[in-house]
């Protein structure tokens, strides 16, 4: 024990000391020497090594470190214990080194076997660095740097160190011989001496027991069953030499290996629980590095004792496995989206029974890139599968086409094609179970269905449909045979006129005259039939009533049959709304926002216009003469069968359509394909006033600028656009990296627009007409209602006119010529 000057807290030094010597002495690992020395001077997970050699080369055992000793100096340890009295402890490890060349121990200036050397208790090395790890000999200048105080030291108590693993190739007998003449030669010193039992963690149960008895055939010799590698007992191991060094400190309690380890499991199992709920609660991206989460945790208790407890290699491994669980779990949710949605692509592009039917998966899945629609509902990736590719962080919500190759592709293939065949027999039921309500000729106008079902239970189309389906068929039905009767009703009200003749045409019928009528009608089956539906017979009575002497459109008997009611809803859908929505189109030119295009080339070649006008943007919006405009993109193959229907254009509606080539076979095929598309559009647009769709035709940039054909391609190109009466975007001159110039893409933007100008003011309102006198055509149009022929079909000649708008209305006048007009 060093001296005590100046109250300064006390300072022992401990030796540690055990089996040494070559492989043929000590087998092929050490007894645990340097690890209990490490785990206790370096507590701290990551500052503890697992591996310390003793075959060391010349120039490292000549180094400052070893100093040519076969003793290390391991450092310092302040130490306080449990009553609160501090004291330091210098730890020696009495070692021997081998030479990596003979494999014979090193030479020094002590030449004692080491079990004399070992049981030295006054050790002198001049300027001897403080050990920390192998790594450290030969770059001592990388390591922390602390000598030896004094260069010398007074050795106060021994921990020797019993190996009771069964990992070595030594036998523990001979360990055991050993020992014991080690021992004997340390008691000699008079110092005090604890027995650490080494790798506790993996003993072996008879050589514990035998090290148990033969400490305890020795006086006051104190056992700590320890492990370094799992960090038990070893802090306990020198307390209590330290409690022998100086008896007015309380003797700590010596606590067996198997309850220390429950105890140290129970320690580790905490601060890993709330470690993991740290980075469940702070990690939410799968993205974040190790580097930015070490950094934004560092600090935190739960973080900071995790580290100590388990280091920082457990921690990263613990956040590698969270980060992959929480990529899984995107991945899963991605999935699950994707196969939600599948089935609605399914039923939108397979939904005829009679194609699907007896189709396989395998022809499915060859079959469905061909079908409209599916670039709306799919997407190819060059690289697959989609769940190891930078797809899952895409916003795009279209499903991966690979997925398909899935199982649960597969199941929800199959899963459609049973909903459609389910709902065709269910359709067939429906159709059937009506028929047989048909049947049943008892049902009556106005009959609850809880008093016809009885009735019709054991049909086998009610036992096929859901109880909502049958109700849905009843009523139906019902509404059927309540229409009926209502017509029977009012054709029985006609053949009863004499009974309306004697009313006073401007009062309301006395209640006798309506008993009166009541009274001869109540024999009829046809006023019976209505019984259950009487406020509804009274209601067609007094209608009835009011036609005879006031026939207007809103007394008419026949509805909404009404050939007044049915020309005013023709002029009103076919005229006034289009001329709003054609001034509305002139109003709103000037306020276009969003522009869809589609783009249409081939061999990719729209594909890759799309790409780069997407690098030129910022979130899909566009810079274009100081405003900014929202694009929505569609990319068209030529060879698409997309561009056979119609469909796109109603789904997309599209505002313009950019045509790219790059060759005169692409520049061919882009001019059947204009013409195609404006046929269909032609023949299946319904809407007279809508826009033209503007076509831009677009010259790629030919990256060699050395093709001969540019001149022919730019010629050929303007005489298209000529012909088709569309823009030509030329490609500039010079050398460029890209196919397309932000020149070309903000040309074919402005005539976009330009043509969305120019159609608003073509389709401008035409000026109303405010005086009979400035139509030029007055029609007179006659009809009856219940008359076969459609007002439409009378009036489309006039109304599917351009140049047709409308005009003030005639004098109402029911089951007369009615008089509408419209100028021209």
């Amino acid at each position: 024990m060093a001296k005590n000057k100046d109250a300064r807290p006390p300072t022992f030094a401990v030796s540690v000391v055990g089996l040494s010597g070559t492989e043929k002495e000590k087998g092929n690992c050490g007894v645990g020497k340097s690890c209990l020395c490490n785990r206790y001077v370096h507590p701290d997970a990551d500052s503890y090594y697992t591996e310390h050699t003793s075959v060391l080369s010349t120039i490292d055992f000549g180094g400052r470190v070893v100093n040519n000793d076969h003793f290390l100096y391991w450092g310092e340890v302040s130490h306080r214990g449990d009553d609160g009295l501090d004291c330091k402890i210098q730890i020696i490890e009495q070692t021997e080194f081998i030479d990596d060349q003979t494999f014979l121990p090193h030479r020094s200036t002590n030449l004692q076997p080491y079990t004399k050397r070992a049981a030295a208790t006054k050790l002198q090395s001049a300027e001897k660095l403080m050990y920390i790890c192998t790594d450290q000999l030969g770059l001592e200048q990388d390591f922390e740097q602390k000598q030896m105080p004094d260069g010398k030291l007074n050795i106060d108590g021994f921990i020797l160190c019993i190996d009771v693993g069964k990992g070595s190739s030594r036998k523990f007998d001979d360990q055991m011989k050993f020992v014991n003449s080690l021992f004997s030669q340390i008691v000699k010193a008079k110092k005090p001496i604890v027995v650490a039992a080494t790798k506790c963690d993996e003993y072996e149960d008879q050589q514990l027991r035998d090290l148990q008895a033969f400490v305890a055939s020795k006086k006051n010799l104190l056992l700590i069953e320890t492990s370094a590698r799992c960090n038990i007992n070893v802090e306990l191991c020198f307390n209590a030499l330290i409690q022998q060094l100086d008896k007015t400190r309380g003797k700590p309690k010596t606590v067996p290996y198997q309850e220390a380890f429950r105890i140290q499991r129970q320690l580790v199992a905490s601060v890993t629980d709330r470690f993991e709920k740290l980075m469940v609660h702070s990690l939410r991206d799968y993205h974040t590095t190790w580097k930015m989460v070490a950094n934004d945790l560092k600090g935190k208790s739960d973080y900071d004792e995790f580290i100590t407890l388990e280091g920082s290699r457990k921690a990263r491994n613990m956040f590698t496995k969270h980060i992959a669980q929480l990529r899984q779990e995107h991945i899963r949710r991605r999935r699950e989206e994707y196969l939600t949605t599948l089935p609605k692509a399914l039923n939108n592009l397979l939904n005829n029974l009679d194609e699907v039917e007896h189709l396989s998966w395998p022809e499915a899945q060859r079959v469905i890139p061909s079908l409209p629609g599916f670039q709306y509902w799919f997407i190819v990736l060059e690289h697959a599968p989609w769940d190891e590719t930078d797809y899952i962080d895409n916003s795009d919500p279209r499903i991966p086409f690979d997925l398909l190759d899935t199982t649960d592709g597969e199941r929800i293939y199959h899963n459609h094609v049973q909903h459609l065949l389910s709902e065709k027999r269910r359709v067939e039921m429906k159709e059937r179970f009506k028929k047989t309500l048909d049947r049943v000729h008892f049902i009556s106008p106005g009959q609850p269905w809880e008093e016809v079902m009885c009735f019709v239970m054991e049909d086998e189309a009610y036992k096929y449909i859901t109880e909502s389906d049958r109700r849905d068929v009843y009523c139906r039905h019902q509404q059927e045979i309540v229409e009926r009767a209502k017509e029977d009703f009012q054709e029985m009200l006609f053949e009863h006129a004499e009974l309306f003749y004697d009313l006073d045409l401007n009062a309301t019928p006395s209640c006798d005259k309506m008993s009166e009528i009541h009274s001869v009608l109540s024999e009829e089956p046809r006023y019976q039939a209505l019984q259950k539906l009487a406020p509804d017979r009274e209601s067609l009575l007094l209608k009835h009533i009011g036609f005879v002497y006031h026939p207007t459109k809103e007394t008419c008997l026949s509805g909404q049959n009404c050939v007044d009611l049915k020309v005013e809803q023709v002029l009103a859908n076919r005229l006034v709304q289009l001329d709003h929505g054609r001034s509305n189109l002139y109003y709103n030119s000037a306020n276009v926002d969003k522009i869809n295009l589609c783009l249409l080339g081939k061999e990719g070649l729209s594909q890759e216009l799309a790409n780069e006008i997407r690098a030129q943007s910022t979130d899909d919006e566009y810079t274009l003469d100081g405003k900014i405009y929202e694009l929505e993109l569609l990319p068209v193959d030529v060879n698409s069968t997309l561009l056979f229907s119609h469909a796109w254009v109603n789904t997309f509606k599209p505002h313009g359509c950019f045509c790219v080539f790059n060759s005169i076979e692409s520049l061919n095929c882009i001019g059947d394909c204009i013409g195609r598309i404006r046929a269909e559009i032609a023949q299946s647009r319904r809407d007279r006033f809508a826009q033209p769709l503007p076509f831009i035709l677009i010259l790629a940039n030919q990256r060699d600028n050395v093709c001969k054909n540019v001149p022919i391609l730019r010629h050929q190109g303007q005489q298209l656009a000529n012909k088709l009466q569309c823009t030509f975007v030329d490609s500039p001159s010079g050398a460029f990296p890209r196919k397309f110039t932000e020149f070309q893409i903000k040309q074919g933007l402005r005539a976009v627009l330009d043509g969305l100008k120019h159609n608003f003011d073509v389709l401008a309102p035409l000026p109303s007409i405010k005086d009979m006198s400035e139509t030029d055509l007055r029609i007179v149009m006659c009809a009856m209602c219940w008359d076969p022929f459609s007002v439409d079909l009378i009036l489309s000649p006039f109304l599917d006119s351009h140049c047709c708008s409308a005009g003030p209305a005639g004098p109402e006048q029911h089951a007369d010529p009615g008089q509408d007009h419209w100028g021209q």
